[in-house]
């Protein structure tokens, strides 16, 4: 079948600008190798056939030899350029990253969230946006536009090898999402060839999840390629399930301009051969297009690009100032608002101040939803925190995930791109290290990378700590690791009417905010946390981020010694526990002990710490966290620096002991954690410094 001819002028006139940026690049490359960059050279036709069957409502996930995919969807190489060069109007990142890891927001384009370096890591928040549109579409929130959307997830082979390609698949075919994925195999790793690196392409890969159907194509034949996608993508508009397209393509490039093809490869004369340039051309000679007509537009693309990359040479670099902007996106809840005590005829517990928190979302704003393991119907979460919201709102909002970390939370990015605003759950803080990469890569830097574009708004839910004899794999705590992240917003808290109003705070928040809710204090059945249950705050409480707590206040006194405790969580109720008893010991009423409760651990309330601690003159750290490398020895080592003039002693930290796990034993479980004794001896111990 011949395309029409508009069509095959406008491919044409993408892939010689395509083609001549590629040249360009080699032919200045004293000038263009400052920073890494590679181009789609080879892979031309498939991501020209591609992005011309997209719309501005579709969502698409390239990866980073995608440059045509760019240019077909209307973006200049004037614009590439820009990010080629690292220069400040850079419109995907003002210089922050790489050539070709675009985040694009425009209105007249295809939406494009941020992307990282795309090596397998797209998969996930691409299906995520998928999971968002397949969300709308069941509850009933209204597209205006004609077409139904779809989401575009661009790979390379070789990173379909990763085992988070397999949890996107497996969700996209569990749940039938309106996806494709366009998989351009070009036979290379970087030095491995696929001989070496896998078993099977990606075409005979998607054979083994049923519900996505898969074709593999010739991708360096802009015929083939433009009407085997303009046939899927019209089924996925319509019939709302997923895809894979196979496309095998050459690789007549570098694999980027650090790594130079003729280092390693044997293959090049064969890879030439297949050359997506001169099939084209042959395409629009039998379509009735002159030598002189494909002369002129050849030669007008390799003017333009010229002119774009002069222009761009002479474009402004980022400025110093650049560096600390769009890092989080300003959130409204600024002030604590609402009803923090009101009289109630029973106290409630920790979880349910969450539960009621979440359902209050729920039944206030649509776009609210919660998935994660276990939290469906049948159990409404392993600690009941989800109990009756499946009954209340449905599967489609509270639903079961895979066990699939990774999945549960990179999806966020995407369903936060699509107007949604996700609240997940982690099983247990032990269970956090598969979604580390998501988190740390995908979630984190979106906000910052995309230059203020794309901030994720969502909240991942981690009961944490050591209860009950939960043995090594369900008593972890891992604030040090999360607090090494920037870009995520950390909450800890110590009771249920902080934890409603953090909860509330964090999504009002546009940007992602991890609740750390001890498991210990969900129910309050340990000794002395009594008062974690609260007179449930009313409906409308929210507490912002950044606001520690003084739970227990002391004035500066100049005789008796003094000391400031700064603690979160669990620590909050064995520092005033420990407290009380050194209070009943020294028989009289002068209380010695401040207590601080951080409430989050990002932001920091640094003024309300240095404050305390000028006042009480020595400083104790409480944490459940082994201490060595910890969150709190930097935070000890921030106040000494900031306070050293006023202390009367070395900051002090008290937790765990250094030992890889927490045991199952009870005895080695209450050795290895802190606890009321030992908290009061370290007590005692500073103030008598």
């Amino acid at each position: 079948m011949m395309l029409d001819k508009n069509i095959l002028k406008k491919a044409f006139t993408t892939m010689a600008t395509a083609k001549a940026m590629a040249t360009l690049y080699e032919d200045n490359f004293k000038i263009v190798s400052k920073y890494v960059h590679a181009t789609s050279r080879g892979h031309e036709a498939i991501q020209i056939a591609m992005a011309m069957q997209l719309l501005p409502q579709d969502y698409a996930f390239p990866y980073y030899r995608d440059d045509a995919m760019m240019l077909g969807i209307g973006m200049q190489p004037y614009d590439l350029m820009l990010q080629l060069m690292a220069k400040k109007d850079d419109p995907f990142s003002g210089g922050r990253t790489y050539y070709c890891h675009p985040s694009l927001k425009d209105a007249d384009k295809p939406k494009i969230p941020h992307q990282s370096s795309a090596t397998g890591m797209q998969a996930i928040p691409a299906t995520g946006a998928a999971m968002g549109f397949w969300y709308k579409e069941n509850i009933g929130i209204q597209d205006t536009n004609q077409e139904k959307p779809l989401v575009v997830c661009s790979l390379g082979d070789a990173s379909v090898t990763e085992g988070e390609i397999a949890e996107a698949l497996q969700m996209a075919a569990l749940k039938q999402l309106p996806i494709l994925y366009l998989v351009q195999d070009n036979g290379w790793d970087i030095s491995a060839n696929a001989a070496e690196t896998r078993a099977q392409n990606a075409f005979e890969y998607a054979k083994g999840f049923h519900g996505i159907e898969a074709i593999s194509i010739d991708g360096a034949n802009f015929t083939e390629s433009y009407l085997a996608v303009q046939k899927v993508v019209k089924t996925i508009r319509e019939e709302r399930r997923p895809f894979l397209v196979h496309a095998k393509v050459p690789l007549l490039n570098h694999h980027t301009s650090g790594v130079r093809m003729e280092w390693y490869r044997d293959d090049l004369e064969e890879a030439q051969s297949r050359d997506p340039f001169p099939v084209l051309i042959k395409q629009l000679l039998e379509a009735g297009f002159t030598n002189d007509e494909i002369k002129k537009i050849e030669n007008t693309a390799v003017a333009k690009v010229q002119a774009d990359f002069d222009r761009a040479q002479l474009a402004e670099d980022p400025t110093p100032e650049d560096l600390f902007t769009h890092d989080f996106a300003p959130t409204p809840i600024t002030e604590e608002v609402g009803e923090r005590n009101p009289e109630r005829e029973d106290k409630v517990v920790m979880v349910d101040c969450a539960l009621f928190a979440v359902e209050e979302l729920m039944k206030k704003h649509q776009e609210c939803l919660l998935y994660g393991q276990d939290v469906g119907g049948r159990l409404g979460g392993v600690f009941r925190e989800a109990a009756t919201l499946a009954q209340k709102f449905g599967d489609d909002r509270v639903f079961n995930t895979p066990i699939q970390e990774a999945f549960i939370v990179g999806s966020t990015v995407g369903m936060s791109a699509v107007g949604l605003k996700p609240i997940v759950e982690v099983q247990f803080a032990d269970y956090i290290w598969p979604g580390l990469n998501q988190l740390f890569t995908e979630v984190s830097r979106s906000c910052y990378l995309s230059n203020g574009k794309w901030p994720v708004s969502m909240i991942l839910r981690v009961p944490i700590g050591a209860y009950g004899s939960g043995g090594p794999y369900h008593s972890s705590s891992v604030e040090s690791v999360l607090t090494n992240i920037r870009g995520i917003k950390i909450a800890y808290p110590s009771n249920g009417a902080d934890l409603k109003g953090l909860l509330k705070a964090a999504y009002y928040d546009p940007n992602p905010v991890v609740i750390l809710e001890h498991k210990g204090l969900y129910w309050s059945k340990v000794k002395g946390t009594d008062a974690a249950r609260v007179n449930e705050p009313s409906e409308d409480y929210i507490l912002p981020f950044g606001k520690a707590n003084i739970v227990q206040e002391i004035w500066e006194q100049e005789t008796d010694e003094t000391i400031t405790v700064i603690t979160y969580g669990m620590g909050v109720h064995w520092a005033l526990n420990a407290s009380a008893q050194i209070l009943k010991q020294v028989q009289n009423d002068k209380q010695r002990i401040e207590i601080i409760d951080l409430r989050t651990l990002y932001p920091l309330d640094e003024e309300a710490i240095f404050k305390s601690v000028k006042k009480a003159k020595k400083c104790l750290v409480v944490t459940e966290e082994p201490t060595n490398n910890s969150f709190a020895r930097s935070l000890a080592g921030l106040i000494q620096e900031n306070c050293f003039k006023y202390l009367d002693a070395p900051v002090m930290v008290i937790g765990s002991e250094n030992m890889p796990a927490i045991p199952l034993n009870s005895t080695l479980e209450f050795t290895m954690i802190p606890n009321v004794d030992k908290v009061k001896a370290k007590m005692e111990e500073l103030l008598n410094y």
